[in-house]
């Protein structure tokens, strides 16, 4: 009889590993995951069979209207980078009108790698994939330069103005290249590309507008909008009208990038720097503890750290500033207030969203000669 130690099971977990992948015959590319394909591969992988390969699902998984699906852990994200059964790709090949996304970082992930492995290997598929995906993003936009989680529409949340996971600002970023003619995305002809450039506008003056004002004062931004009156409003049952640190980052980031910035832009840079200075939450750091008499014998709490880098909330409550904490649509007050599940899955508190980009901020002032 064989003893398992503790010692032993790190290494049983590589080898049961190894042997899975002996036994099913699957290769490493299968078990890479989307993210890794898309954010952290060197420019020579782009013309490599695994990059081609993973390109050309790109292809059968784009919608006849131009966009993709929500990118899920559950279900396309894997497929995207398997090798797909001959099946499987007649079932994508006859599947061409499903719902498109930019949620999740879906749709303008899949284009700006369909751009790179154009760039790497000039094969006009992946071009007109991108221009595809370009068209899609034209169409998906609102009038008023804003952008649904979902197009086509499917009603209720999904059809807000969009800031959650990314969804505004990466289809407004994804345009503003394309217009500038940023390599690898300077693939539109001149007419697309003026398109892109007003439409890249129209999403700018729209998110200043979504800038939060209380009592006069511009502050940041929420995470999803009233797509007629650009309010803020509710989503899920957790994404209550607020004012949102992380993609009040993203926005600042976002804002931080553009050459040239207007005076409209810097005010609201400045305003939002403001702001996020002063909710940032100093002396304290949230701690994952040990106890044995809870699920998962975990829990968190927020504790004074004298001298702690300063942190933020997730959510602050427009109008008092206070960090929001939220639990089947009721707002709390503290950490401690939510149930054990609620309080350790999600980060209500304790992220750094805004600290690169406060960072930067430094940098945009001294590169445009901006007065504080």
């Amino acid at each position: 009889m064989i003893i398992i130690t503790l010692e032993m099971k790190p290494f049983l977990k590589t080898l049961v590993f190894f042997i899975f992948l002996s036994v099913y015959s699957i290769t490493w590319a299968e078990v890479i995951t989307w993210r890794e394909v898309v954010h952290e591969q060197r420019a020579p992988f782009y013309k490599s069979t695994e990059a081609i390969r993973v390109a050309d699902n790109l292809l059968l998984f784009q919608a006849d209207i131009g966009g993709w699906d929500k990118i899920d852990s559950r279900r396309n994200s894997r497929d995207m980078v398997s090798v797909l059964s001959a099946a499987r790709k007649r079932q994508l090949l006859s599947d061409k009108r499903h719902r498109c996304s930019l949620d999740n970082e879906a749709t303008y992930s899949q284009m700006r790698f369909l751009a790179r492995v154009y760039a790497a290997t000039g094969k006009d598929k992946y071009k007109e994939g991108f221009l595809k995906g370009v068209g899609y993003l034209l169409k998906a936009q609102y009038p008023n330069g804003g952008w649904p989680q979902f197009y086509p529409l499917l009603g209720s949340y999904h059809d807000l103005v969009t800031f959650n996971d990314h969804a505004m600002i990466g289809a407004t970023r994804m345009l503003n290249d394309v217009a500038n003619g940023l390599q690898p995305f300077d693939l539109a002809d001149g007419v697309m590309r003026e398109k892109c450039r007003l439409a890249a506008g129209k999403a700018i003056a729209c998110i200043l507008q979504c800038q939060l004002v209380v009592d006069g004062m511009k502050t940041a931004w929420a995470q999803q909008y009233d797509r007629d009156s650009l309010k803020s409003v509710p989503a899920r049952v957790s994404e209550l009208p607020s004012i949102a640190v992380p993609e009040s980052a993203e926005v600042l980031r976002f804002l931080l990038s553009i050459d040239n910035p207007s005076p409209e832009v810097a005010v609201a840079v400045r305003a939002a720097v403001v702001w996020l200075e002063k909710v940032k939450v100093v002396d304290h750091k949230v701690l994952t503890v040990p106890d044995e008499s809870l699920p998962g014998g975990i829990d968190k709490r927020l504790i004074r750290a004298p001298g702690a880098l300063p942190i933020w909330g997730r959510y602050y409550e427009i109008g008092t500033d206070r960090v929001m904490y939220i639990e089947q649509g009721k707002i709390h007050y503290s950490l401690d207030a939510l149930s054990h599940k609620h309080r350790i899955g999600h980060a209500w508190i304790g992220g750094r969203w805004p600290a690169g980009p406060l960072e930067e901020y430094e940098d945009w002032k001294r590169k445009w000669k901006m007065e504080n």
